[in-house]
């Protein structure tokens, strides 16, 4: 008997011990590098965005922030490489809404689930897709732009920045919601489907603002409307779509931080608060604006919702509209 209340104590005092040692690598964390995973190319706008937030981020945690570029599949290869990692915290995802809430819909052989597998740290910043046209065309509004397209459906030739990306979902909600039919042209990233319109082999394109606004305060575009929720506070002078009377054309690109799914949760509020933080620097916020990116912070669990909600609601406009991917 003595033996059997022995080895109790024993256990219990191993439990507490192994209670009371947990919390000391959160508090210790980081001791070393951290590697930041992007899934698209160098030179992006999601990899210009990390390295933004990086020095900053460095400041705040001690530790070098190391950008690794695994472009691929809509985030796909840089995601499935977060979702095997070790959950320590040292190596984390910066994600898209692609790799996460539009990947599962449009392909069904995922090597990872993007609820189970990761740890919501943050959503950090939101861009949203800008519909604009070549001048020659001889449309100045919206309304004049669906009024043709309708009167000659599939004439317009928009130009997309792949099949499944946002912008290509933002124009699909925009034919639902109008009743106008385009000719969609992918095209691998913003720059060549740009490089396109100017060079008039498309009539218009549907992409993130970075790249646009030289031409358009320029001149050589016009811009029909945005893609977002309420117009943005980096561009007060694009209207939205919804705004227009168009109320469900809401198509956000935004960007937020995972890390792989058992991150100790001392460790993902050190992250948030971290990369959050980061977003206010005087060194990052005018950086953040001159690309055209909005802060747009959350707490891990207000971003794990929003992942959930924006899984279900672009599976089901992929599944209506027959989208597959390329």
């Amino acid at each position: 008997m003595k033996l059997v209340r022995r080895w109790k104590a024993l256990a219990a005092a191993a439990i507490f011990a192994a209670l009371a040692m947990d919390p000391a690598p959160a508090q210790d964390y980081p001791t070393r590098p951290i590697r930041l995973i992007v899934g698209f190319a160098p030179g992006g706008n999601t990899d210009v965005f990390a390295r933004l937030l990086s020095a900053a981020v460095r400041e705040r945690l001690g530790q070098t922030v190391v950008i690794e570029n695994k472009p691929a599949a809509n985030g796909a290869v840089a995601a499935e490489t977060i979702a095997k990692a070790e959950p320590d915290g040292y190596s984390l995802f910066m994600s898209t809404v692609g790799a996460v809430a539009i990947n599962p819909g449009l392909r069904k052989d995922l090597p990872y689930d993007p609820v189970r597998d990761f740890a919501p740290v943050a959503r950090l910043g939101i861009q949203s897709p800008i519909l604009v046209l070549s001048p020659s065309l001889g449309i100045n509004s919206t309304a004049e732009l669906v009024a043709r397209a309708k009167a000659k459906p599939n004439t317009i030739t928009i130009g997309i920045t792949g099949v499944g990306a946002i912008s290509h979902l933002g124009l699909e909600l925009f034919e639902t919601a109008s009743g106008a039919k385009f000719t969609k042209i992918p095209y691998r990233g913003s720059g060549p489907a740009l490089s396109d319109l100017l060079g008039a082999h498309v009539n218009g394109v549907i992409i993130d603002p970075a790249v646009l606004m030289e031409h358009v305060r320029a001149g050589k575009l016009k811009v029909m409307g945005m893609t977002a929720a309420k117009r943005s506070p980096l561009l007060p002078e694009i209207p939205t779509f919804v705004e227009q009377g168009y109320a469900d054309v809401v198509a956000e690109n935004w960007t937020g931080l995972l890390a792989p799914a058992r991150t100790p949760q001392p460790i993902v509020a050190k992250l948030n608060a971290a990369f959050t933080g980061a977003m206010t620097d005087p060194q990052v916020l005018p950086k953040m604006e001159t690309n055209g990116i909005a802060a747009g912070p959350t707490t891990p669990a207000e971003f794990g919702a929003l992942i959930k909600s924006e899984i279900a609601r672009w599976d089901r406009v992929i599944r209506e509209k027959g989208i597959s991917a390329e």
